[in-house]
């Protein structure tokens, strides 16, 4: 089956063999236009359906399309064995032209290459130059020619390339580069759940699956036409593949009865098909389906039988096709129906044998080694807790995680398992999958009595909880970590508080301050942790803490020096502070040098955007709240998504695109509990006052403005209430009604009293100009 064997004819036969674009003339017309060679910007289109729907024939469709239009196109297809390895689908897609790189700035191309696997790296790669450096690649590719980039089976890519291509498709603008990507619709697809349109290939009508039908090499009727019809419920592959197993099945005088489900008969289907082939044919295809590889001599090289000609039976059987030099299963239910149709022995031969193979590829082996491995191996666990660090090292914390889970599962001291699942936990927590990070924690406790890991994994819980909606439950959970730690007098009592801080941000809750109060009372002082010291003072109480804090920030900033995570959170104690100038420069050179970060927003990862805001930087601001909305959506962090968009909402009504910002304003408090996250709350009812101003409508705008404080004049948020007063003012003056904003604004400059910031006093004083 080598690629200069075989004639083109060759080749089209085996498409010709799946089954036929039946019914989908719009669809088709829709990627047709997508791909067309005059297009001259860039487009991304989710294409969505269920397995066997057609999704990889129109991406074929596609290939061909754009490429007979002199387009270049760059494919990558996901597969469910190298879903935990990092980076494996960005590598497959930039594979035939990795020499673009060699043009890259040097930091970039450094970067890029790490991930890939191409160099070592003694630190964690710049996630952001990694996404520069293949946004830039991809533009470089599309100068003389516009650029096709296909991802198909997007649901199994790993999280790592999946993070690449959502960066890069977020700043895709000019250049003629069309993103299509091919999922399941039930998969969920961080980056490109939101924002992109999508194209729903949906079951065939019953006048399309009759079409379908009578195109097959013997086409069914009656009583079985009847069955096939109503089994398949008009999937594409099911019509096409029922169809042919009730012709052997009728040829044969043998019934096709029983009242199997329809995936369940699939997966007979096609086991029966690879049970007919040769056992080398059958041991070739189980090789390449325990490895989800694409090169049949790189899967059968192990079997001393095997020829360039062992895979022809299973391709004129339908089941693989090729690819160029690439073997491929024609479905994903084919290659499951083969893995599963073998006995478990066989299938741990298979992935003992591709062990063997890949000594090169120690990510790949370890898992294949695990695969194979059933009771505690202290040395396939040791091999997959390098993978792990590997994976951290590039920024792939979902595959760190699960290398490390099932690291612990193969361990045979309990309490490495404990630590190892400890680790997971720590990794998850920037997956995002509270349920993942929850369950890990579980098994610790179930593990160990270790205060420092039952604590650990309590920590990680709370720390994704608090960029969730439940705060209050995330609050008593990161209490009671701080409170076991502080009585153990255990560093990570500072770490508990920190998260604790954030949830009292974003609730705005008073008796939390006073619990963090009297916790952070106990806590040593400890320079190498005085910025998380400075960080849970200011975010729980910025007013109180900005006398003593703030001029100690310039020293603590310079302290910090090339450490972009202590950069970051000491930027955002200084927005806290009102030192906007100082946290611009902080969040610059924080972002320049990010070496180290998740694909999750930190806690008030908002923070650099209103900074930015605050700043007149305001397509900057726009830039920071699109990334956070599109990673805190995918993860589910309905908190940080919502923070978002009242940010970006605000900067629309100060753009005066007023309609979007009310429909970004809904969306933020639609993800929120109003009660439980009153700075979302307040945040987004400013931005509605900023959106009626802009329409001249004062009436709304006092109301907006209003709701920030009590009936009393209480702020509703210790922090964020105080930034509307000015515009509040001017909303009353408006209003006629300055006597009751008068008394507001003189209580809340007794409330705040010498721990008012300058900014602050800025507002108050304009208030007091405009009232007069």
């Amino acid at each position: 089956m080598r690629n200069n064997g075989r004639a083109r004819g060759d080749q089209r036969s085996t498409r010709d063999s799946a089954p036929a674009v039946v019914s989908r003339e719009a669809e088709i017309a829709e990627i047709v236009r997508r791909v067309g060679v005059d297009r001259s910007h860039s487009d991304v289109l989710i294409i969505t359906g269920e397995p066997g729907a057609g999704k990889s024939m129109l991406l074929d469709l596609a290939v061909d399309r754009a490429r007979s239009s002199g387009r270049r196109v760059l494919r990558t297809v996901g597969s469910e064995s190298e879903t935990h390895l990092g980076f494996a689908g960005l590598y497959q897609m930039l594979r035939p032209v990795l020499g673009v790189m060699e043009s890259l700035p040097s930091r970039q191309r450094s970067a890029l290459r790490a991930v890939l696997g191409l160099d070592d790296c003694a630190e964690t790669p710049d996630a952001a130059l990694v996404g520069l450096a293949v946004l830039t690649s991809l533009s470089d590719l599309a100068e003389t020619d516009p650029l096709l980039v296909v991802v198909d089976d997007a649901q199994w890519i790993d999280r790592g390339t999946l993070d690449v291509l959502s960066f890069v498709a977020r700043r895709m603008d000019s250049e003629p580069i069309t993103l299509l990507v091919g999922v399941r619709t039930a998969a969920a697809l961080p980056g490109f759940d939101r924002g992109y349109e999508r194209l729903e290939i949906g079951p065939l009508g019953i006048e399309a699956a009759n079409r379908l039908l009578d195109q097959q090499p013997t086409p069914p009727t009656g009583r079985i036409r009847v069955r096939i019809l109503e089994e398949a419920a008009g999937n594409p592959l099911a019509l096409a593949e029922l169809a042919r197993v009730a012709a052997v099945r009728q040829l044969e005088g043998s019934s096709i009865e029983g009242p199997l489900p329809l995936t369940d008969r699939l997966k007979r289907i096609f086991a029966e098909h690879a049970a007919d082939l040769p056992e080398p044919t059958r041991r070739t295809l189980l090789l390449l389906a325990a490895a989800g590889a694409t090169d049949a001599p790189a899967a059968s090289m192990g079997l001393p039988e095997a020829d360039d000609k062992v895979l022809v039976p299973a391709e004129q059987a339908g089941l693989v096709r090729q690819e160029g030099p690439r073997v491929v299963f024609r479905n994903p239910l084919i290659r499951s129906a083969v893995y599963h149709a073998a006995s478990f022995e066989e299938r741990r031969r298979a992935h003992l044998d591709l062990a063997e193979l890949l000594r090169e590829e120690p990510d790949r082996r370890a898992w294949h080694l695990a695969a194979a491995t059933l009771r505690p191996d202290q040395e396939v666990s040791a091999a997959l807790q390098q993978t792990a660090g590997r994976a951290r090292r590039r920024g792939g914390y979902a595959a760190a995680a699960a290398a490390l889970e099932r690291a612990a599962e193969l361990s045979p001291r309990g309490e490495d398992r404990a630590r190892l699942l400890t680790e997971a936990a720590a990794a998850a927590v920037f997956t995002g999958q509270l349920g993942w990070v929850e369950r890990l924690a579980a098994e610790v406790r179930a593990s160990t009595d270790d205060p420092a890991l039952t604590g650990e994994a309590s920590l990680a819980s709370g720390q994704l909880m608090a960029m969730g909606k439940h705060h209050t439950a995330a609050f008593t959970l990161l209490l009671r970590v701080a409170g076991e730690a502080a009585a153990a007098r255990s560093p990570r009592v500072l770490d508990a508080l920190a998260a604790a801080a954030v949830v009292r941000y974003y609730s705005g809750e008073e008796f939390q301050q006073r619990e963090i109060q009297g916790l952070l009372s106990h806590v040593p002082d400890d320079d190498a942790r005085a910025a998380l010291h400075a960080w849970v003072l200011a975010v729980s109480d910025p007013s109180g803490a900005g006398a003593s804090l703030g001029p100690l920030l310039p020293g603590l900033i310079a302290e910090a020096k090339d450490d972009a995570k202590r950069l970051t959170m000491l930027a955002i104690v200084s927005w806290l502070l009102d030192r906007t100038p100082l946290a611009a420069r902080t969040f610059d050179e924080a972002f320049d040098r990010w070496q180290a970060h998740g694909p999750l927003p930190d806690g008030l990862g908002c923070a650099a955007g209103w900074t930015y805001l605050e700043q007149g930087r305001w397509a900057e601001a726009r830039s920071v709240a699109a990334d956070i909305a599109a990673m805190a959506s995918s993860a589910g962090l309905h908190h940080a998504e919502a923070c978002a968009r009242a940010l970006d909402s605000t900067v629309l009504s100060l753009l005066g695109d007023t309609a979007a910002a009310r429909r970004l304003t809904a969306q933020a408090l639609a993800l929120v509990d109003p009660l439980e996250s009153r700075s979302v709350a307040v945040f987004a009812r400013r931005a509605l006052g900023m959106a009626a101003v802009a329409e001249g409508d004062y009436d709304t705008a006092y109301t907006q403005f209003r709701s920030a404080f009590t009936d009393d004049g209480d702020p509703v948020h210790y922090h964020v209430s105080y930034t509307v007063l000015a515009e509040l003012a001017a909303a009353a003056v408006r209003r006629g009604r300055r006597g009751d904003v008068t008394e507001l604004l003189e209580r809340s400059a007794r409330r705040l009293g010498t721990g008012i910031s300058a900014r602050v006093a800025a507002l108050i004083a304009r208030g007091r100009a405009l009232l007069a």
